[in-house]
């Protein structure tokens, strides 16, 4: 069967009054409450978005990503009570697609859900057939990225940043404006962008920590600059 998003957490009444509230606004959910039932559910059926608790019992939603991400790019937003720097940071760098802290509000968990659907279901642009700054190459119609000629790997909203921040280059951009057209919503926050900013410096540039490419502007956003140094 088809869903549109599974959720993944140890507390089944949360869970369970999570799903119900996302199918009563035709969110077409399922729930499980172990990394073991996740992996057979995921077998035998498609889901187009996860919601993933860090504490799974005796296991952890961490490693459950780590395992998932080596064979699926679904979008995975974790959802968790804990809510240190460094467990945010741990869930982006290891393919987290954004953090929920709970307890959450059913209806802006509902709104994040709903513009993460609508964002990864929507169509790559098709005015034109490539993006090119540097010696980056960006392929729309194939949506593959090749730096210095190779092909390089990127999530997809990874590859969704790369890819309005290359539409609007030489132009700052306010970060504002980047969670609104890349994330969708006003919910996002800052270090989810800086993690995602990081890992595109990462995979292209010739040193991450002195940017060619994509320069922050203090205090107002970033400016991808075709050219360089």
């Amino acid at each position: 069967m088809n869903f549109d998003c599974l959720i993944v957490d140890d507390e089944t009444v949360l869970a369970e009054t999570t799903c119900e509230y996302l199918n009563m606004f035709e969110v077409k959910s399922a729930y499980v409450t172990s990394a073991e039932a996740c992996e057979r559910f995921l077998q035998e059926n498609d889901t187009s978005l996860i919601l993933l608790d860090i504490n799974l019992g005796d296991s952890s939603g961490f490693d459950l990503c780590k395992k998932l991400r080596m064979t699926t790019d679904i979008p995975i937003l974790f959802i968790s009570a804990r809510s240190s720097d460094d467990d945010v940071l741990i869930a982006l760098n290891i393919g987290g697609d954004d953090y929920i802290q709970k307890p959450y509000t059913l209806s802006i968990l509902l709104a994040k859900v709903k513009t993460v659907l609508k964002r990864y279901g929507k169509q790559r642009p098709t005015v034109v057939d490539m993006l090119e700054f540097g010696r980056v190459q960006i392929d729309l119609a194939l949506c593959r990225v090749r730096v210095n000629g190779a092909e390089v790997k990127f999530k997809a909203l990874e590859y969704r940043l790369l890819c309005y921040l290359a539409q609007h280059k030489n132009r700052v951009i306010p970060k504002e404006e980047l969670f609104a057209k890349v994330w969708g919503d006003s919910f996002t926050g800052d270090g989810t962008l800086n993690v995602h900013i990081r890992h595109l410096r990462e995979k292209i540039e010739a040193d991450p920590n002195r940017p060619s490419y994509i320069k922050t502007v203090w205090g107002t956003g970033y400016v991808l600059e075709d050219g360089e140094r």
